[in-house]
């Protein structure tokens, strides 16, 4: 979703990109919308084995891992795996070329945080042997990683952490909260709830990321920086809020909290706001309707 999103953007503006994806969460549908437009080239390709020599390239941007949750018992290893040879890999590729490496990190760094909001400064609280492990220790080896590289080698890097986002193109079975609720909602399936929906989240529209994203890449920070919005909101709350944006009869329904999940997860934004002057400016109401509205007809039935 958010690197689609971002190839998009980047042609817009006259920028010549270059592709890579090995499609295991990935869906090539995101990028029709690019394939046959000049200056955007797409391969087929696995980040974590050799990358082919691309020329001169003067930014490598590294957002590939799986991600959700679901995809932390079945991608295992790829994601370890993304975190460690492929940012490795994607390091190199940005000192032979002489580009400028961004490192697309997390907020799951920060684990199940025990001060909220969480500021760049917090080293986080994490179950190094948990269920969620894989994403949250691979994300926090790249940023090790990376900076390590940029002292050894001297290769300019950025570090963003990415909070909670959502908008058009997510996977549709990837399990995330947002586009969970909003599929059972038009379904009129019951909203599952995990816990007693108390625990909170914010959650940053895809359009205001890749603009933080961008702004990241252009400035002189190294970061790490937050991206997201500092809006905290409960589970409970955005459920209702969904329900209601669906025009849905849909009930909720409560079920156990998974092992590690954090209670809260809320971004200090202070320094995005500071060195890269961003801050998200879609409201959450009009990043769901955008949200809705993009999925298929026949998902948006019950909607209609």
């Amino acid at each position: 979703m958010i690197g689609s999103c971002l190839c998009e953007r980047l042609v817009a503006r006259g920028d010549e990109v270059v592709c890579l994806d090995n499609f295991v969460t990935g869906r090539r549908q995101n990028l029709a919308p690019l394939e046959g437009r000049s200056g955007f080239s797409l391969f087929e390709a696995d980040v974590c084995r050799p990358v082919p020599e691309l020329g001169k390239l003067d930014a490598v941007l590294h957002l590939a891992s799986p991600a959700s949750p679901r995809d932390f018992s079945t991608l295992s290893l790829e994601i370890l795996d993304a975190g460690s040879a492929g940012t490795r890999n994607l390091l190199a590729l940005a000192a032979r070329s002489g580009g400028r490496f961004l490192l697309a990190s997390t907020s799951e760094v920060y684990g199940d945080p025990a001060m909220s909001p969480q500021p760049e400064s917090y080293w986080g609280h994490v179950n190094p042997v948990g269920p969620r492990s894989v994403y949250d220790e691979a994300k926090r080896f790249a940023e090790a990683l990376t900076v390590a590289y940029a002292r050894r080698t001297g290769t300019e890097v950025r570090i963003a952490r990415i909070f909670n986002t959502y908008g058009p193109r997510a996977r549709p079975d990837d399990g995330r909260v947002v586009g969970s609720f909003i599929r059972q909602a038009l379904a009129g399936d019951p909203l599952t709830i995990a816990g007693d929906g108390s625990q909170t989240r914010s959650f940053c529209y895809v359009t205001d990321m890749v603009d933080g994203l961008l702004a990241l890449l252009a400035s002189a920070y190294q970061g790490p920086v937050n991206l997201g919005n500092p809006r905290e909101m409960r589970i409970l709350d955005l459920a209702s809020t969904v329900v209601r944006l669906t025009g849905s009869s849909s009930p909720l329904s409560f079920g156990p909290q998974p092992t590690d999940d954090p209670r809260q997860r809320c971004p200090d934004i202070g320094l995005a706001r500071s060195v890269l002057g961003w801050e998200p400016v879609v409201a959450l109401a009009a990043g769901l309707r955008a949200t809705i509205d993009s999925l298929p007809v026949l998902d948006r039935a019950h909607k209609q």
